[in-house]
């Protein structure tokens, strides 16, 4: 059975599905792994170093996806390469089909077995290689909020832990989710003023209780919305449903009433976004402004910290099993007939 692991090609993405432990554990268990050159260098991992695991090495993206039996990757095949996806084969990474409605019919035309990291469920319920990029997307969606909240960015120049003697930034997060929390946790710890929004009220007493009344916790409601993100210095939008399109919980009119120089980033943009005015934008492009607020929507943001994402995501609890599993069904889906495949 080979694995082939192609070079990420979406703008700015620095992660690699495969490291070179998990590639030591794999030609281990008598897996090929055919590696693409400097697929993994961008996360700091050199070929020299997938060779020495047992990895094969090539400089041809074609090669890797037409050998392999199972492609890994991390994020969502583009259009520049369905032509290289082959009938039958196996797919394991972010897909997003919720907000991807032509990557689906690709793969079902295809007959390609997709199995989605953000679908992957645990016996608990949980969703265990979801979890490490929504907390490090909540995590920096205050680093990137701060860093545009300044002054020489457009931002309205407010500094969310404030001074003595000055009211510090207000940081409203809809969501209390893993992103959420994370995103509340990093705001807090800056010193920021926190209001979280959440329909689940399980959520929010945890939280009360872990910040023991430093944050102010709220339900999700249209009222509730409307006065919160009006007084918002920065906005996070973390809704999340698994395997469906984020929910518009906030409205172009909500975000019409916030401050000139207010910063939004929704971390939900993967599944469409949770804000209405808000679009997907690039690393390379990553906002634009609309109502005077500043909109932050970069569908594959943990890629900003490259190496922590790739190490959070490949020692992900499950993982390697459910690369073994994925491995195994590929070889059945490749010979199923395709009456019952489709």
């Amino acid at each position: 059975m080979t694995i082939g692991v192609p070079q990420e090609i979406k703008i700015g993405e620095t992660r690699v599905s495969m490291t070179p432990s998990l590639c030591r554990r794999c030609t281990a268990l008598g897996a090929k792994v055919l590696m693409q050159k400097s697929a993994g260098l961008t996360a700091g991992f050199t070929d020299a170093e997938y060779r020495a695991a047992g990895a094969t090495v090539v400089a041809d993206a074609k090669r890797v996806w037409r050998a392999a039996d199972l492609i890994l990757k991390v994020k969502e095949p583009l259009r520049a390469e369905y032509d290289l996806l082959q009938d039958g084969q196996a797919i394991f990474t972010y897909l997003h089909l919720a907000a991807g409605p032509e990557l689906a019919e690709v793969l079902l035309k295809k007959r390609i077995l997709g199995i989605a990291y953000e679908t992957v469920e645990g016996a608990d319920g949980s969703f265990p290689l979801l979890k490490p990029m929504s907390q490090i997307a909540g995590r920096l969606s205050i680093q990137i909020g701060a860093y545009f909240l300044q002054s020489q960015h457009g931002g309205s120049g407010v500094l969310l832990g404030g001074i003595p003697g000055t009211m510090p930034g207000h940081v409203v997060v809809v969501g209390a989710g893993n992103s959420g929390a994370h995103a509340v946790q990093m705001a807090a710890g800056m010193g920021a003023r926190v209001t979280v929004l959440d329909l689940d009220t399980r959520k929010l007493e945890a939280l009360d209780v872990e910040y023991r009344g430093r944050v102010v916790t709220l339900m999700s409601n249209p009222a509730n919305l409307e006065h919160e993100v009006a007084d918002a210095d920065l906005l996070v939008g973390a809704v999340l449903i698994p395997a469906a399109k984020a929910p518009t919980v906030v409205t172009k009119k909500m975000v019409s009433r916030m401050r000139p120089g207010s910063v939004m980033v929704d971390i939900a943009i993967d599944q469409g976004g949770c804000i209405e005015s808000i679009r997907p934008t690039s690393h390379k492009n990553p906002v634009y402004q609309e109502y005077g607020v500043i909109h932050y929507a970069v569908p594959n943001m943990p890629a900003l910290v490259g190496r922590t994402s790739t190490l959070g995501l490949t020692q992900a609890p499950s993982r390697m099993s459910r690369c073994w599993s994925a491995a195994g069904s590929s070889r059945r889906w490749r010979n199923m007939p395709a009456s019952l495949a489709a």
